[in-house]
């Protein structure tokens, strides 16, 4: 099994022991706390759960302009975009202090974590377009990453944390939500030594399935884990619980047995493209994945990246070296009526057309859901429409 990422061992960064969490909890009522973003939740939750690896805890300002300019702390880690916790109003906080971060999705905000701050330091306005533009590659408003970046505040409290839970998503994803650890333990259970990761944030048609498959027939992997995002998204977009179900039905009925692990993850979308494809592969590492698919626009929305440029990014701008995980580069997959069958686009014999391929819009499937109407069976499985149809008629 692959190293973990900038260490021999994984580092997560939640308090196992019982002892010494009730411990800390108990410290967290005498502390000064603050409710944090929930993009800083999503970031103490992924370094609790070992994903982030080797991070002992939120960046300064110096180590997140550098990871921004060029994907390196100013100690030289290697990471693709920075981990902060940034806040409005860090007034009554100082260097030295010990404070609690309190989870701003679970009702009652309950303690999340618990920080050593190192340092207090508010980012200039041209320091905060800087990050912006290095990491999303627009300062868009409407862009729902730059957005979510840039509405929080510009203060940066930097310091390692010891998380106490992985606030909503062990409770609400009981057989979803792992751990990097977790994961590692499955593969090593499996016998697996090449390991496909897939990345999701919407349920799973023929053509993803498919690609799965190819993936794993082509590297010669031994299993593959369908890894889904279990946090927020942005508005329109499908509710987790909704996917998991159809991810699993999917699985369970065109899979073989003991091939596929179905996992996920507990983080907020970026939708910042090529950088955030990056990050897949640094934790997708992290969890003991040999491969990681990237497909067209992955991790992309709207039109801001090109549709291969999550692929590039790792030709030409990871340093050799960075990562030990590999990429499956895939292009967009869709059933060609001419073979009969799901293929690559960019793999169709000569004299395929468009119009040789059955294309259905992000939109034009919702509303055939919403109407009650059948998915063509070769862009979705029947029982995997059943359950999105379900869901949508529900909402109507």
């Amino acid at each position: 099994m692959l190293k973990p990422h900038g260490s021999d061992t994984l580092n997560p960064l939640y308090v196992a022991d019982d002892a010494k969490r009730a411990a800390l909890v108990e410290e967290a009522a005498g502390l000064k706390s603050i409710v944090v973003s929930s993009a800083a939740a999503a970031n103490a939750v992924m370094m609790g759960s070992g994903y982030f690896n080797p991070l002992t805890g939120y960046m300064n300002l110096a180590d997140s302009l550098a990871v921004a300019e060029k994907m390196k702390t100013t100690s030289g880690l290697f990471f693709p975009v920075p981990i902060v916790n940034v806040v409005e109003d860090a007034s009554g906080i100082e260097a030295g202090m010990r404070i609690a971060l309190l989870d701003p999705n679970v009702g009652g905000n309950p303690v999340l974590a618990i920080q050593t701050v190192d340092a207090i330091e508010t980012a200039t306005d041209e320091q905060m377009a800087f990050m912006t533009d290095k990491v999303f590659a627009t300062d868009d408003m409407e862009h729902p990453g730059v957005k979510a970046f840039n509405t929080v505040g510009k203060t940066l409290i930097s310091g390692p944390i010891e998380v106490l839970n992985y606030s909503y998503f062990a409770a609400d994803f009981p057989d979803t939500f792992r751990t990097a650890p977790q994961i590692r333990e499955a593969i090593e259970k499996n016998g697996w030594e090449k390991v496909v990761a897939f990345q999701t944030r919407n349920p799973m048609h023929r053509a993803h399935e498919e690609l799965v498959r190819m993936a794993m027939e082509r590297e010669n992997a031994d299993g593959a884990v369908i890894h889904m995002l279990l946090g927020k998204l942005k508005p329109g977009d499908i509710p987790a619980d909704v996917r998991d179900a159809a991810i699993r039905k999917m699985v369970e009925l065109y899979f073989p047995p003991n091939t596929v692990e179905i996992t996920g993850y507990g983080f907020d979308m970026l939708y910042a493209g090529p950088r955030e494809a990056v990050l897949h592969a640094v934790f997708r590492q992290n969890m003991g994945a040999t491969h990681l698919i990237v497909g067209r626009d992955h991790a992309g929305v709207g039109d801001y990246y090109g549709p291969f440029d999550a692929q590039t990014i790792f030709r030409e701008e990871v340093p050799e070296g960075a990562l030990e995980l590999k990429i499956f580069e895939a292009d967009h997959t869709a059933y060609s009526t001419k073979l009969g069958k799901v293929i690559m686009m960019r793999e169709a014999p000569e004299g395929h057309t468009k119009d040789d391929f059955v294309l259905l819009s992000g939109t034009k499937v919702r509303a055939m859901l919403a109407a009650g109407e059948e998915l063509p069976g070769e862009f979705a499985r029947p029982e995997v429409a059943k359950i999105l149809m379900d869901f949508y008629q529900s909402q109507a």
